[in-house]
């Protein structure tokens, strides 16, 4: 199958050295904090769908193994006395706000033909006019959630790198399995694109979706593009969120003191880079 052939557009936005936004499930969502941004961004933007990628060709769904193993590859179906209410595949969506010059993409990480897809995500960038890639996401550390998140950047390119100074972010240093996002960094300068990845440090003690770092990359995101957004939403659902989190570890005393030594290292670190 052709790239083209995947790659099922509606309507072809046409930008102005545009952004593409990109968020994915899978290896760098955890608290759902690339997929959550983006996907409130496209509610705050109002944007409409412009096109997809056809999922077929880019999922496993019948992986072999135990149980366990295979029920992370199988689509999620909901029964509800007897009858089938919702079975849920792998959507790859794009969606456009043109007021903002903004691309968004909302997708599943693939599990095979990586070129194809990776053709398929940046042809339609080039197509709509798009000159930069931002990719959001999240990954496991040593962060409290009551301290104002980290924001890490790796970028395709050391100009953009620079451009991404002024706005608090830490460069990256890592080694180990990539993602697809590591795939289309590398990728990227061949298609005159320049491409950065900013991911969070989320709690690794935490399950679920993590608003505090929603709000956070969201807020950061907002000063990055020149959005004007409206961000109280995102506010006060992450202090109310914070509140939760902090009360239900404060009846667990192994938990609440595991969290104070996080902060006081959070807290030296601050008090070590100042100096």
């Amino acid at each position: 199958m052709l790239e083209m052939d995947c790659l099922l557009i509606d309507h072809q936005p046409k930008l102005e050295n545009g952004t593409l936004l990109l968020a994915f499930s899978g290896w760098m969502d955890g608290g759902d904090v690339s997929t959550g941004t983006v996907r409130r961004l496209v509610e705050l933007l109002d944007a409409e769908y412009v096109a997809e990628i056809d999922p077929e060709p880019f999922y496993i769904y019948n992986f072999p193994g135990p149980m366990e193993v295979a029920a992370m590859f199988r689509p999620h179906i909901a029964i509800d006395g007897g009858l089938v209410r919702t079975l849920e595949m792998p959507a790859n969506t794009f969606f456009c706000a043109e007021s903002a010059n903004l691309l968004m993409f909302v997708g599943d990480e693939p599990n095979l033909r990586w070129q194809t897809f990776g053709r398929c995500v940046l042809e339609f960038a080039r197509r709509s006019g798009v000159k930069q890639i931002l990719f959001v996401g999240s990954f496991g550390g040593m962060v409290p959630h009551t301290r104002e998140p980290r924001l890490y950047v790796t970028s395709s390119e050391p100009e953009f790198l620079n451009e991404m100074t002024p706005y608090g972010v830490k460069r990256s240093d890592y080694e180990g399995p990539g993602s697809f996002t590591s795939y289309l960094l590398t990728e990227a300068p061949a298609w005159n694109l320049k491409m950065a990845s900013l991911a969070v440090e989320i709690p690794g003690y935490l399950e679920g979706p993590n608003l505090t770092c929603l709000e956070a990359v969201a807020r950061r995101l907002s000063h990055i593009l020149k959005l004007s957004l409206d961000l109280d939403s995102f506010r006060v659902a992450s202090t109310r969120w914070e509140l939760e989190v902090s009360q239900q570890i404060e009846n667990n005393e192994e938990m609440a003191e595991r969290v104070r030594q996080l902060e006081e290292d959070y807290d030296n670190a601050l008090l070590e880079n100042s100096e």
